[in-house]
């Protein structure tokens, strides 16, 4: 049956509205108060500390369509399937139905509302090892559902088993569902995962595991200012025996970011090393459903390649009339530069806006940028396109309100970061062309004079030697980068900690502080502080916030004084769920931006002293001390510019 993309989500949506869930909004792709991740990289990112026992406002049972950013399959990129920006339908259940119930309503919602036949259907479990036992549970309820045995297969941990999204937190085995998508001849009855007419259209993951610590020798090493590496070249990964992970970014000198660790590592090899890991079984056991929604799409309209739907056909049309080119000839290039743009649109037109960069999440951006610009010259384009091939983005997205209030922003940003690219990049694959001419190996200092005077990422250097036949040494290349880096282990020292599950009695004082900050802040500076995102380690709290200057020092000692003077009160702290739109009435603030649920959980600073009864209302999922005097004293270390208007300072809290 043919069906378009926002029939698809409202189907799902109203499926499992049917079922009791709850809608909850599409988050930002830049998660709150996570440094374990530089994107959101699945529907339950935003929803871990419900995963892991806080009670969520809107109930047990929870749905949405979650717009995700992924960089580990970035080389697979250009096939019919591979995707950096994607949306995820997902379900929920937090410590309500289980295995049998999850595994029916997922079918149900295949067959019976998307008329998925049966014959075209096969399914994947848990093999068990000595880590979880075998998911028989999901294979019976297959079978009572009228899959056949031959259509059930059992697969190890590298293939059924997800999480946890950072260095630990929830996770579990899954039950994958597959359709089979060649329309000239029928499905086997026998089911093989690696045929590749086989696509994965959805997960059931069974979240009754918490893994509690980091593998001790990611803590030995702990990556300390690596660039954004093949962690295959470097040294490091060597020595800690990930040769088989896919870490594809890892850090910038300076940044505070790691790309995610799931998204990054390659599906069929993120768990080689996972029998250093230590797992408990989780007291809140939740289920956790995600379907793509490409994937989904492009099977439902019998179509073999996601790139012949209707969400991705406008930008290749276009591509193909400024180009002159025909898809059907050049396939791969203009799937690479559509996805990149995409998702560069999507990035750049965030509720959490992000602009290129040489670091964290911009620098993400930049290379996807660069990379679509380079391909484009292989399509022989001429003219400036990233904003025109945008244009079509926004117009296809056009239920995501933040689309288009950022258009102009979107629009500029590609524009100016593809008139400054392309200057250099002439000259640039000249300067590659003259070295790598006679030679087996673009040595680290030449792969680094082309990073640092034509603005080349290593991996497009690596590209670019590859079509050639020729290898980089981009172990030399990171040795070269040190030398010319003055790198801080201070500022990189937690990035492999905390998270979003990490609920450490210093994280949780840092959660509260930056509260006391939000509101100190708005008391200086003026009403015109709004929130724009924060990031909490357990050694430092980040608050970005709408401020048109540099603080002075006096500012700073002021806020300083007041939320010092707060600390010292033995307030009580007052946790509630309202709803929205009552939690605002009652004076909470949120972040600027971003959307809420129905309900929403409130922490209150409570004070007699002030005319409310309280110093500070916000919208949050905590976690939070529950009285001021277990904070500490707080400090701000630093700040510095984010963008126009939009300010950070980083702070800490001393016993």
């Amino acid at each position: 049956m043919a069906i378009t993309r926002q029939e698809l989500i409202k189907k799902f949506i109203e499926f499992f509205k049917s079922k009791k869930h709850k809608e909850i909004p599409n988050s930002s792709l830049i998660p709150s108060n996570d440094p374990t991740v530089l994107f959101t990289t699945a529907g339950m990112h935003p929803l871990v500390p419900y995963l892991i026992g806080q009670p969520h406002p809107l109930g047990k049972r929870l749905v949405n369509v979650q717009r995700c950013i992924r960089t580990g399959d970035i080389d697979e990129v250009g096939d019919t399937t591979h995707h950096t920006f994607f949306e995820m339908l997902g379900n929920w259940s937090l410590e309500d139905y289980w295995k049998k119930e999850a595994i029916s309503m997922t079918f149900e919602f295949h067959t019976k509302i998307l008329k998925i036949p049966l014959e075209k259907y096969a399914v994947s479990c848990f093999a068990g090892d000595s880590d979880a036992e075998r998911d028989e549970e999901s294979e019976k309820t297959w079978l009572s559902l009228g899959i056949p045995k031959e259509r059930i297969v059992f697969l190890p941990k590298k293939d059924n088993w997800w999480g946890p999204a950072g260095e630990s937190g929830p996770c579990g085995p899954n039950t994958e569902m597959f359709y089979w998508k060649d329309n000239k001849k029928p499905a086997p009855k026998i089911f093989n995962p690696r045929d590749e007419n086989w696509v994965e259209i959805g997960n059931d993951v069974f979240m009754q595991y918490q893994k509690i610590d980091a593998p001790p020798h990611l803590k030995r090493c702990g990556l300390i200012g690596a660039r954004f590496l093949d962690a295959r070249s470097v040294p490091h990964t060597k020595v800690c025996g990930f040769q088989t992970l896919r870490h594809e970014k890892i850090l910038e000198p300076n940044s505070e970011f790691l790309d995610d660790r799931r998204a990054d590592i390659n599906k069929h090899d993120r768990h080689e090393k996972i029998k250093n890991k230590k797992f408990i079984a989780l007291k809140q056991k939740n289920i956790d459903f995600g379907g793509g929604v490409e994937r989904t799409l492009a099977v439902l309209n019998n179509l073999d390649d996601n790139y012949l739907t209707e969400i991705w056909q406008p930008i290749i049309k276009e591509m193909e009339r400024i180009s002159h080119k025909k898809y059907e000839d050049n396939k791969k290039e203009m799937r690479i530069i559509a996805d990149h743009i995409k998702a560069a649109t999507f990035i750049i037109g965030d509720e959490n806006s992000i602009t290129p960069a040489n670091v964290g999440q911009g620098y993400v951006l930049r290379r996807l940028i660069r990379r679509a610009i380079r391909y484009s010259k292989l399509l022989n384009i001429k003219i400036n396109f990233t904003s025109i091939l945008a244009e079509k983005v926004i117009h296809i997205y056009n239920d995501y309100e933040t689309l288009k209030k950022n258009k102009e922003i979107i629009l500029k940003e590609l524009e100016k970061e593809e008139i400054k690219f392309k200057s250099t990049l002439e000259r640039g694959i000249r300067q590659f062309n003259k070295l790598a001419e006679n030679q087996k190996e673009i040595s680290g200092k030449e792969s680094f004079l082309l990073f640092q005077s034509f603005g080349f990422p290593i991996e497009m250097t690596e590209e670019m030697a590859k079509e050639k036949n020729i290898k980089v040494n981009t172990k030399e290349f990171h040795e070269e980068y040190q030398k010319h880096q003055e790198l801080s282990r201070t500022t990189s020292a937690g990035v492999f900690k905390s998270g979003l599950s990490d609920n450490s009695e210093k994280t949780t004082r840092l959660h509260t502080a930056t509260h006391l900050l939000n509101e100190a802040m708005s008391r200086v500076l003026g009403p015109e502080v709004a929130q724009r995102g924060s990031n909490i380690t357990q050694d430092r709290t980040r608050f970005d916030f709408t401020f048109s200057r540099k603080l002075t020092e006096e500012e700073i000692k002021k806020i300083e004084d007041i939320v010092n003077s707060i600390a010292k009160k033995n307030l009580v702290i007052k946790c509630e769920e309202l709803e929205y739109k009552k939690a605002i009435e009652s004076g909470a603030k949120g972040e600027f931006g971003h959307k809420y649920p129905e309900r929403v959980s409130v922490y209150t600073v409570l004070d007699t002293e002030e005319k409310k009864g309280y110093f500070s209302r916000e919208i949050c999922t905590g976690p939070h001390v529950k009285n001021t005097k277990d904070i500490g004293k707080i400090k701000i270390t630093e700040q510095s510019s984010v963008s126009a208007g939009v300010r950070r300072i980083k702070a800490i809290v001393e016993n």
